[in-house]
């Protein structure tokens, strides 16, 4: 079949979504299994990896935990030297590539090689794990504005946010990578002026068959990600927006849906 807008020697980043295989748009299912090569992260489960074409090569790129298979550099140069060589090239992250997916040194170094380089969106974490538990990121009245941060920080470095600006009880605030980062959130946000009875929302897993969603409050957020394993990628959510309604127990296709935890 032709492939219009995916060249032999041209190169996609596309957005994996959150996990679920039929979170895909269509256009990141079709580029998949048109590539002749892709590159994977970590997160990417089976179930979207076996939309690969048989023949294309696969290649694991993944980053978790600080155990990094390759460095940034590498991946680089692994996709502009598959490009070269004629090859369609799929770089599959994910998420969406756009947030805190590291997309701007992989297009920078695809067109500084001459390479025709596109991107793909995909549905990101922070979406997912609201609409599992039933809420949402924005409410009229009640969040004014989203902020999506990383509470990922390089190895011996501070967590350096703006807590003050990220305390705004107007606001919701969706973390990404914070599940170490747990107790200094908690802590910087609460002395930034933020409840401690903020209500806060943990998503394990959003989207896929082991989905955990636990709720409880900013001051027991610490508390609440302990049980969850260093392997499993967790979505904070903190914000009114998050508070649990009465009348949504689980949702329908949930998976396990922990009961309230008070602070």
């Amino acid at each position: 079949m032709p492939h219009d807008d995916f060249p032999a020697g041209s190169v996609w980043l596309v957005g994996a979504g959150p996990g679920d295989p039929d979170l895909l748009t269509r256009k990141a299912a079709r580029l998949i299994a048109a590539a002749d090569i892709v590159f994977y992260d970590a997160l990417v489960g089976p179930g979207i990896l076996d939309l690969i074409a048989p023949h294309a090569e696969r290649i694991s790129v993944g980053k978790r935990s600080g155990r990094h298979s390759k460095d940034q550099r590498t991946i680089d140069a692994l996709i502009v030297a598959a490009a070269l060589k004629g090859k369609r090239v799929v770089r599959l992250k994910g998420g969406d590539p756009a947030i805190f997916g590291r997309t701007a040194e992989e297009v920078t170094a695809c067109r500084a090689a001459g390479i025709s380089v596109r991107i793909c969106p995909g549905i990101t974490a922070a979406s997912a794990a609201v609409a599992s538990a039933g809420t949402s990121l924005t409410l009229r009245g009640v969040a004014r504005r989203l902020t999506l941060v990383t509470a990922h920080a390089q190895a011996g470095a501070t967590l350096d946010l703006d807590w003050q600006g990220l305390a705004a009880p107007d606001s919701t605030l969706a973390i990404y990578m914070g599940r170490a980062a747990a107790a200094t959130v908690a802590r910087q946000l609460v002395a930034a002026g933020r409840s401690p009875n903020t209500p806060v929302l943990v998503v394990v897993n959003a989207s896929l068959p082991n989905e955990r969603i636990i709720r409880g409050r900013l001051s027991s957020l610490a508390f609440l990600v302990e049980a969850i394993s260093a392997q499993d990628p967790a979505m904070l959510i903190v914000g009114e927006v998050v508070e649990p309604d009465p009348s949504f127990a689980c949702a329908p296709s949930s998976r396990t849906c922990d009961a309230m935890i008070a602070s």
